[in-house]
């Protein structure tokens, strides 16, 4: 392996000297991208010391857009697996999310910098609308230092809100296993506001037995301009759906059908019912000395009912949130050194009971087995300092924050006296330094403490418990980590060239020590967690983005990954007893070593009216390990998309037709993996072969 890291920086180091050898020849160059969601203050992704990504509006106009995975799939690093192959995303960036059997743990995800993610962490990506998207920001590697409990990364979805033209769209999307996605959206600008809301309705029969959805989402953002200084913007969303869950297989289940659902998922009815809503305000102003000062003032407040039915339970749950978000920016000159320091806090207050009821044959039966409330709060106060220490040459970043959480789950049937709460303080350090070896090629490194707290789904008592008597399972401890990552970037434009007009790239390595690693396991339908002492994981993350020649954009990503346990003995129980298995050494599961994206675009223009997009987009994964012990396999596959897309400008009106296949070679893999599986129910079909079609028309006035 570090060989191949060698032989990459010698390759990346050739092309800094092929970069300088052209500014002698006076070409020019130039840098783009802002972001935010790095620091939570706009830079250019150059000047981050760590690894960021961005998903362009241009990339979302085509193709089908159903979950994250249909506009994340592309970014360097990031495995996405489709349990269902419909909505339930486990989202992983360097084995951080792994452990999710439902939603997304360890990457903090956000929507226009408002969390979706609940205060213990845990995410269920379903109010964001895929079709209407300005972009997507994505940073991949240990965050707990500004956002807390967010060791693996955060993904912030962009409302497509900063348009040219007020216009209005409608979206249609038809395709394979009963596909069907409709809506529209608007979007109005003037001097003094602008407003965009979208609506989207979904239809989906899935491709497995048992695997139907629909739902309903709104999205709504106004942003209201207070003179030149300063913006409040007001953020809505809803969301209203239902899914239905065939169930993880066997093997022998999935060798002989891998169409077809867990019996006891049909009988049982297994499905999940959600409805939500959440509203934002934020106000942002500039002040001082050339507006040198920022102050961003964010409040929020939601509701969610939630209903899930699976082999025993009937489970209805009801929560109402709050949360503040609040950050103060300085940019000022420290010794003719430019220095931006930024202090913030976060607030997220969630409660809410739930009511387990008996399940018959998916409906709600008369006797409650078990009704409590769930308590989160989650409070954290962070700092962070930029320092140019070389002159438009390198920075020293520095960051830090205190997290204060609680979690409670407070029986309302009378047990007795009985301790309902987990208390977590965290404090998470980290500092990171760039160094330009051009103005648009720069290498980088950063070292932190990352912290992933349980949720609180994952602190149910399992058979293991040491102490019932708490409703809390007080033996799974914080999973904690040492982070070192080292990389080179670049960004290189030059418009004057037909031949490799535009070249960014990206290599980071990186080492992470895990203690406490919160690991799943299953037992039925119920998942169960348990903490293995210590893992290492050990990576390289490769991302190549070029036009090669005019109308043609080139992406090749590769992933390595070596996570191994290095400390782990876990107490099994079977049917004579429990007894103690050695996992050291063991490959970390649901992770394959290797992960190939290659992608080819050629755009294409008939006329000055009329262009449009093809694309190849293929990926290849080498095997996986479905449990700890490393006795189930689940091979490595190889899949190809295919998508055309024609764009028509017909004075105010513009029509985007396209029509792909997703899968052409139709290869049978397992699209999710449901870890360490008491009885060996692994695998989730991925999606097999299936076209799609859709057609937008707008009208701009």
């Amino acid at each position: 392996m570090h060989s191949r890291l060698l032989f990459i920086i010698f390759l990346l180091t050739c092309a800094v000297s092929f970069a300088q050898e052209k500014e002698r020849d006076s070409l020019k160059y130039e840098t783009e991208e802002l972001v935010i969601t790095g620091t939570r203050t706009y830079e250019k992704i150059i000047d981050i010391p760590f690894s960021v990504f961005r998903v362009d509006k241009k990339e979302l106009d085509f193709g089908k857009k159903v979950s994250a995975k249909n506009v994340l799939a592309d970014v360097p690093g990031l495995f996405l697996q489709s349990r269902y192959g419909n909505k339930d995303i486990r989202v992983t960036i360097r084995g951080y999310g792994t452990r999710s059997n439902t939603g997304v743990r360890g990457v903090k995800i956000l929507q226009d910098g408002i969390p979706e993610s609940e205060p213990d962490g845990e995410t269920v990506v379903d109010a964001v609308d895929f079709t209407s998207l300005g972009g997507v920001e994505v940073v991949k590697g240990n965050l707990s230092s500004i956002y807390g409990n967010s060791p693996g990364g955060v993904v912030n979805f962009l409302s497509d809100i900063y348009f040219p033209k007020s216009y209005v769209t409608s979206n249609n999307q038809y395709g394979s296993y009963g596909f069907l996605q409709n809506g529209g959206k608007v979007g109005y600008e003037t001097n003094d506001y602008r407003f965009f809301m979208s609506y989207n309705y979904r239809n989906l029969k899935g491709y497995r037995d048992h695997s139907g959805e629909y739902g309903h989402l709104v999205n709504a953002v106004y942003e209201g301009y207070l003179g030149t200084k300063s913006t409040v913007s007001v953020y809505g969303n809803y969301v209203r759906g239902i899914n239905r869950i065939p169930g993880s297989l066997t093997q022998a289940q999935f060798d002989t059908d891998p169409m077809q659902a867990r019996d006891i998922a049909i009988s049982q009815d297994f499905r999940n019912e959600s409805k939500k809503g959440r509203l934002a305000v934020r106000f942002k102003t500039l002040f001082g000395k050339a507006n040198n000062n920022e102050l961003e003032v964010t409040g929020y407040g939601g509701i969610k009912d939630y209903m899930k039915t699976d082999d025993e339970s009937y489970m209805i749950s009801n929560r109402n949130s709050l949360g503040a978000l609040m950050r103060f920016t300085n940019r000022s000159q420290i010794g003719k050194m430019d220095n931006v320091f930024t202090v913030g806090m976060d607030f997220a207050y969630q409660s809410g009971p739930r009511t387990l009821f008996e399940n018959v044959n998916g409906r709600k039966g008369l006797t409650v087995t078990d009704q409590f409330e769930d308590l989160q709060s989650s409070l954290g106060f962070y700092a962070e300092d930029h320092y140019e220490i070389i002159k438009n040459k390198s920075n020293l970043f520095f960051s830090s924050r205190y997290d204060m959480v609680t979690l409670s789950k407070n029986s309302m049937q009378f047990h007795g006296f009985t301790d309902t709460s987990r208390v977590f303080n965290n404090f998470t350090p980290k500092i990171g330094i760039n160094y330009k070896l051009t103005p648009y090629i720069a290498l980088y490194s950063s070292y932190g403490i990352g912290v992933d707290i349980p949720a609180v789904s994952e602190l149910d008592n399992n058979y293991t418990t040491s102490n019932t008597r708490y409703t809390l399972n007080p033996d799974l401890k914080p999973q904690t980590s040492q982070n070192f990552e080292f990389g080179i970037k670049g960004n290189i434009l030059n418009k004057g060239e037909e031949f490799m007009r535009k070249v960014k790239f990206e290599v980071t390595f990186f080492n992470y020590s895990i203690q406490n690693e919160i690991i799943p396991f299953t037992i039925n339908q119920n998942t169960f967690f348990r903490n293995a002492t210590r893992t290492n994981r050990l990576g390289l993350e490769c991302g190549f983005f070029c036009e090669p020649f005019e109308e043609t954009e080139l992406v090749v990503n590769y992933t390595l990954t070596n996570f191994k346990y290095t400390d782990y003995h876990a107490t099994i129980h079977g049917p004579s007893g429990d007894y103690t298995e050695d996992y050291n050494g063991n490959f970390v599961p649901s992770i394959p070593r290797h992960i190939f994206n290659f992608i080819f675009n050629y755009e294409y223009e008939i006329t000055d009216k009329i262009n449009g997009l093809l694309q190849w987009d293929c990926d290849y994964l080498t095997k996986m390990y479905a449990d700890d012990k490393n006795t189930a396999v689940a091979p490595g596959y190889f899949y190809g998309n295919v998508m055309a897309g024609i764009n028509i400008t017909t004075g105010k009106f513009n029509t985007i037709l396209y029509v792909g296949a997703n899968n052409i070679f139709d290869k049978r893999y397992v699209g999710y993996i449901n870890i360490n599986d008491f009885f060996g129910r692994y695998y989730e079909t991925g999606e097999p072969r299936s076209v799609y079609s859709g057609l937008n028309i707008s009208y701009k006035f």
